[in-house]
């Protein structure tokens, strides 16, 4: 216990904090930023702006940068130069971690790290709250505001009527939904979510994909996926990267007209599906 609490710490799982200015319509900026790693530039001089409350997918071919572009918006890793900027005025370079999650970036990776000994409901009240919730998890009482929330992210991810059950009995899809609501319990203003269709059924894609459109506008969402039929299915701009920079940005209809485009990924045949 000792230890999950110890992770918890460490993950930043508190509320945000502080007011985050998006007024020139730009959540997020990255620009000029470029990292190497024993040599090899994993990211290159790459330019990224997500618009607020939008939702942008990112595809790319393995090793286009998509994973390191992330760890560097969520303080893993920081970059050799350049600039990473969450609304007009917070410097995500000089915030760890957990000062990150708690501006409010919530990060979402491919395989769920839902706490499968606690229910549905315990997780989102340990993810409300964090390590020092995690101490009094079965003595303290919710207040009803925070019942109220934790009701309402239920209904958001479609588990309402799973509140009661242990998180690692869920379906996979169940899992990943329930990790999104441990994201939303944090309340983030953006959120970074790695393959979130990796393994599910078609009906989990297209309840997936029905929970992402419904975040945009109230969050930016930035979604790294490969199934093109799912990106089509929520994305209204896309951004390819190709060797740690940006290679063409868009709608999926022009991109996949693109020769070079194709030619660097969409041109794998089954990437079109």
């Amino acid at each position: 216990m000792s230890e999950l609490i110890s992770e918890l710490d460490a993950a930043g799982m508190h509320p945000p904090v502080g007011p985050v200015d998006a007024t020139h319509g730009i959540l997020l900026y990255l620009e000029g930023v470029s990292v190497s790693f024993d040599g090899f530039k994993a990211i290159d001089n790459l330019s990224l702006y997500i618009g607020d409350g939008e939702l942008r997918c990112i595809i790319g071919p393995n090793g286009a940068g998509k994973t390191t572009m992330m760890d560097i918006i969520t303080g893993k890793t920081k970059p050799d130069a350049g600039r990473v900027f969450f609304g007009q005025t917070i410097d995500l370079l000089k915030l760890d971690e957990p000062a990150i999650a708690r501006v409010g970036i919530g990060r979402k990776f491919q395989r769920p790290t839902v706490i499968e000994p606690l229910t549905v409901l315990e997780n989102l009240e340990l993810a409300m709250s964090g390590a020092k919730r995690l101490r009094g998890l079965m003595t303290t009482r919710l207040s009803g505001e925070e019942r109220d929330r934790i009701a309402a992210v239920l209904d958001r991810i479609g588990l309402t009527e799973h509140g009661g059950r242990l998180a690692g009995i869920l379906a996979h899809g169940q899992k990943q939904w329930l990790e999104i609501g441990m994201l939303l319990m944090q309340e983030p203003r953006l959120l970074l979510v790695d393959e979130p269709v990796a393994g599910m059924t078609p009906a989990e894609m297209d309840r997936t994909a029905e929970l992402l459109r419904s975040l945009a506008g109230s969050h930016s969402v930035v979604v790294v996926e490969h199934d093109m039929g799912f990106v089509r299915s929520i994305a209204d701009r896309v951004t390819v990267l190709h060797q740690g920079r940006v290679l063409a940005e868009g709608r999926l209809d022009e991109l996949q007209e693109d020769p070079t485009v194709i030619e660097v990924y969409l041109g794998a045949g089954d990437a079109y599906h």
